[in-house]
């Protein structure tokens, strides 16, 4: 008999939601993690560190008052690493402490260290003390999530030259930062630095950023940050970067010559399982170390299953989680319903961006009819309370039936309004049920209200025309 139903590896968001699942089906579990990184990548290096950061950048520098009271309002003048730390670690502390109550509330077995496969039911879990201990299980769940990928060609030295993870732990705000990969996680920390006063450059290979967000969304993001001093060189590759006495030197491939205090790499991420000892479970990666599963989130080994970013996209805190849920489920043969297609994405940038279902450019593509309806906080009551005269949110609308084809919001409370527009969605509504309901006065959910009643004149003037 096994010591264990079911086994998982790492216990971030992913991992965790997979362990609790499993025990509150009454099964024997246990997750393995290293004594340092409980909750994983999402709670220590990722997720939450860099968003309680960006909520400690704009408290400090008083970016969101400065429509009220004038440009040069700051809450602190001279920010410090310490003063952006003292909340980030506040944070995460409070964080473990909660995964840790909730795995000892649901008799999850925590085993510190870092697991190998001896064969495809036995995993050999090695702690820091070299000791090692054998632990055998039914059903295994991977969950160990993914770390910065590292080109070979870049002499990466944790102080000039850095990735996200190092940009935790820098010892002061630099002066001047270079941002190589306009991909979510560099624009994020690009934005969090240019609202610090920090001189950003972000260098990006491809034409545009974000290519899979809404145009008009990005184009919004990129006024905001240009207003902020970012610099951006896109269709651009660094061909090195050369360590000098103040900071480094980022060549460009067309000859251009960047010099920074800090140049920060954002080249994706790679999967955790170079350690795991795969091929003695009979499993393989790929080349950026993600494992191949079925849609129950089921690899190439039937009792193994792998959730969360070690699998690939959608890479998200959100989706793992419920990725976790549903192999456990089903790997404790009460299989659920998979994850609704419809997913929301956010983006933490300052100003942050939240959207769900398609785009114009997709629609269009796909020869799918729409119509646009959309509000700008700048009319809404609560947008001038709050200082917000940027944000928008545009609803696209089918005019065959007047659902809602796609929700983009950018500016103030993006990712949280959102999730009014996944309602309706999830649920098949319609622009009607928006235009018909009272939202509370004054919002920024009023948004929805102004976007529907704008696509709706909109429709009904198209009906005109055709008479």
């Amino acid at each position: 008999m096994a010591d264990f139903d079911v086994a998982v590896i790492g216990s971030g968001p992913g991992g965790q939601k997979a362990a609790i699942a499993a025990a509150k089906l009454e099964k024997r579990v246990v997750i393995v993690e290293r004594r340092n990184m409980m909750g994983g990548v999402c709670i220590n290096t990722g997720t939450i560190p860099s968003k309680t950061l960006r909520e400690a950048v704009l408290y400090l520098t008083g970016l969101n008052q400065r429509e009220m009271y004038g440009q040069s309002y700051r809450v602190k003048d001279d920010i410090t690493v310490g003063d952006l730390g003292i909340r980030t670690q506040h944070v995460i502390g409070r964080e473990i402490d909660v995964i840790r109550s909730q795995l000892a509330r649901n008799h999850v077995a925590v085993v510190p260290g870092t697991a190998r496969f001896v064969d495809p039911h036995t995993l050999d879990v090695i702690d820091e003390s070299n000791r090692d201990v054998k632990i055998t299980a039914d059903k295994i769940i991977i969950a160990t999530g993914t770390r910065p990928a590292r080109p070979a060609s870049v002499e990466f030295d944790e102080e000039t030259i850095i990735d996200s993870d190092g940009i935790l732990n820098l010892q002061a705000v630099p002066d001047s930062l270079v941002v190589v990969g306009a991909g979510v996680i560099g624009i994020e920390y690009a934005s969090m630095f240019a609202a610090l006063g920090t001189k950003v450059t972000v260098v990006e290979r491809r034409e545009r950023m974000l290519d899979f967000c809404d145009l008009e969304i990005v184009e919004a993001l990129k006024y905001h940050l240009r207003d902020l001093a970012v610099t951006f060189r896109f269709g651009e590759t660094v061909a090195a970067v050369e360590r000098r006495a103040r900071g480094a030197l980022a060549l460009l491939e067309s000859g251009k010559k960047i010099p920074a205090e800090t140049v920060m790499y954002s080249a994706g991420r790679q999967g955790m399982t170079d350690g795991l000892g795969l091929e003695l479970a009979g499993l393989s990666a790929d080349d950026r170390g993600r494992i191949p599963v079925d849609e129950h989130y089921r690899t190439t080994v039937p009792h193994i299953y792998a959730v969360g970013d070690v699998i690939g996209f959608p890479s998200l805190a959100a989706t793992s989680m419920e990725q976790g849920r549903i192999a456990a489920h089903h790997a404790c043969a009460e299989p659920l319903h998979g994850i609704h297609h419809l997913q929301p994405i956010g983006i933490y940038t300052i100003p942050e961006i939240s959207f769900i279902g398609r785009t114009e450019d997709e629609l269009t593509a796909s020869q799918v009819p729409f119509e646009v309806g959309i509000s700008r906080y700048r009319e809404l009551a609560r947008g001038q309370i709050i200082g917000d005269t940027y944000g928008m949110l545009k609803l696209l609308v089918s005019p065959e039936d007047r659902s809602l084809l796609g929700v983009h919001v950018f500016g103030t409370g993006a990712t949280e309004l959102l999730h009014i527009g996944q309602a309706v969605m999830g649920c098949g509504g319609t622009i009607d049920y928006l235009v018909d309901a009272v939202f509370n006065y004054p919002t920024l959910a009023e948004s929805y209200k102004v976007a529907a009643l704008d696509a709706m004149n909109k429709l009904r003037r198209v009906a005109r025309f055709e008479l």
